[in-house]
């Protein structure tokens, strides 16, 4: 029953993201206004969007294409009869590109900052005590864009006007639905926003993912060619390990092939297929897992110095299962669902599971592999022994690598709390995916199917000869002169008359 535990809570979580699928058209279904600072807040989403090429050549025939845009459609507010009586303070849809921020909001004589203007402020003249503060850019004429709509009496519905607001200048753009009216706490949102780039309704910061699978699922397509052809070629010599390489080749391809595919729906509809991504992401898992536990296996000497992994088997397959839901949750949360960034905290709650896992998995791989280099030393396996020097090297620039963008990717996002280089955010994810391509591919070149594939396999008798001729003929002695092996000859011989009489006797 505690076996099941994690595959029951990989179900809700597949069955939760199902229902909450957000994308570049952002659903508002009855969303509450939550109390930020001294005024009440929705965030109606965040993206960034490159610049209309209609604005950038002042060309109208590319307005069906190349138009920039957030539009408002149906944005209804919803109140409850009790307080209808009554009309209310406007409730504002705030449109502002980051790096205007600081236009929202103020603070009297230094005091705290404040959304909504308080008595002190209304005091000084610079706004209307109950509305919201906000400046014109000095960068960008126009911004921010603030719509407002109130509630009449006996309302209990208020609707902003549909409207398109086109994106002349790139940028990270962020909707904000805010009211500073307290008899208004429990109002609700509906309706919907459509953002677009010029070149699809896909996001701003994925935009250049699409591109990177569609290079990933043609690179991955040219490794499976080379690896399919030698495995074709020396079917009769292919090892255990060698099968357990094409698996992760051809897992590798379903999932390069499906994130290209879920991109490239997602840009068309601006809906994104939850289908697909949990496909791509089931398929990336997998990969992930079987990866590291062929490493693991192979550290351990599996198929050259040991037939079978004992009492470990069981061991290496919890390991694995785990690493499998631990990695499953964390890509489900960040690729099904909203778009939005997730939150710090809850972000780290599913991170922390994997990058443990990952540890461990580190250490037990060098700890094995260090076993298994000794055991191949001291038995002069030295064909074997230079293929696992090879693969170890291997390993620790990979680890090395890793942690060093590990320390980047930190950086990276502690400099960024707005999200301000978001046009190079792609590249923390596609680092990964090429480093685990280039380590495959050294992987495919160093057991690549070949006529000499069976001496890296484990046997009592055979597959060991090829090593100790090699090491045998590094040591041949020199043949000795006629005269002495006369000598030994009749000493021999000397030697087994002693022997013939004594037996005599």
């Amino acid at each position: 029953m505690q076996l099941s535990n994690p595959f029951v809570a990989l179900l809700l979580v597949l069955f939760l993201v199902a229902f909450t699928c957000k994308a570049s058209v952002h659903n508002y279904n009855g969303l509450k206004f939550i109390p930020k600072g001294n005024a009440f807040v929705v965030h109606g989403g965040s993206e960034g969007i490159y610049s209309s090429f209609i604005a950038q050549l002042n060309s109208s025939s590319l307005a069906s294409n190349g138009d920039s845009f957030i539009r408002f459609e149906k944005i209804k507010f919803t109140r409850s009869s009790g307080i209808s009586n009554i009309s209310s303070a406007p409730i504002h849809a705030v449109v502002f590109e980051v790096d205007d921020r600081e236009t929202i909001g103020g603070s009297a004589y230094g005091g705290q900052r404040a959304v909504c203007c308080s008595a002190d402020l209304a005091k000084l003249g610079v706004c209307k005590q109950g509305e919201i503060i906000h400046r014109p850019s000095a960068n960008h004429p126009g911004w921010p864009r603030v719509y407002s709509v109130s509630f009449g009496v006996d309302e209990v519905e208020a609707a902003l006007p549909p409207r398109s607001i086109q994106i002349t200048s790139t940028g990270m753009y962020n909707l904000y639905f805010i009211h500073c009216d307290p008899d208004l706490k429990e109002v609700v949102v509906n309706g919907k926003t459509i953002w677009k780039n010029p070149s699809g309704y896909l996001p701003g910061r994925m935009a250049p993912l699409m591109i990177f699978y569609g290079f990933m699922s043609f690179a991955f397509v040219m490794l499976g060619l080379f690896w399919f052809s030698q495995y074709a070629r020396y079917w009769r010599e292919v090892l255990q390990l060698q099968n357990c390489i094409t698996l992760v080749i051809t897992l590798g391809m379903f999932e390069m092939a499906l994130w290209y595919f879920d991109y490239a729906e997602f840009n068309e509809t601006g809906v994104r297929p939850t289908g697909i991504t949990v496909w791509a992401v089931t398929f990336g898992a997998v990969k992930r897992t079987v990866s590291r536990l062929i490493v693991l296996i192979v550290s351990m000497g599996y198929g050259v110095v040991r037939p079978t992994l004992g009492g470990l088997t069981s061991k290496v397959m919890l390991l694995g299962g785990t690493f499998f839901v631990a990695s499953e949750v964390l890509e489900l949360v960040e690729n099904v669902g909203a778009i939005s960034d997730i939150s710090g905290k809850a972000r780290l709650f599913f991170v922390l599971p994997v990058a443990i896992l990952d540890a461990f998995f580190i250490l037990w791989i060098f700890t094995s592999l260090s076993a298994t280099l000794s055991k191949l030393q001291a038995r002069r396996m030295m064909a074997k022994l230079d293929i696992y020097r090879k693969f170890t090297n291997a390993l620790v620039v990979a680890v090395i690598v890793s942690v060093g963008w590990i320390c980047y990717e930190l950086y990276f996002k502690s400099n960024d709390a707005y999200n301000e280089r978001w046009q190079k955010a792609w590249i923390i994810l596609a680092f990964w995916q090429v480093l685990s391509f280039s380590l495959l591919c050294i992987i495919c070149a160093l057991w690549a199917p070949s006529q000499t594939s069976m001496r890296y396999a484990y046997s009592d008798d055979g597959s060991e000869e090829f090593d100790k001729d090699v090491t045998l003929t590094l040591i041949k002695p020199s043949p000795l002169p006629k005269f002495e092996a006369r000598s030994n000859s009749d000493a021999r011989s000397v030697e087994t008359g002693n022997d013939s009489e004594e037996k005599t006797e």
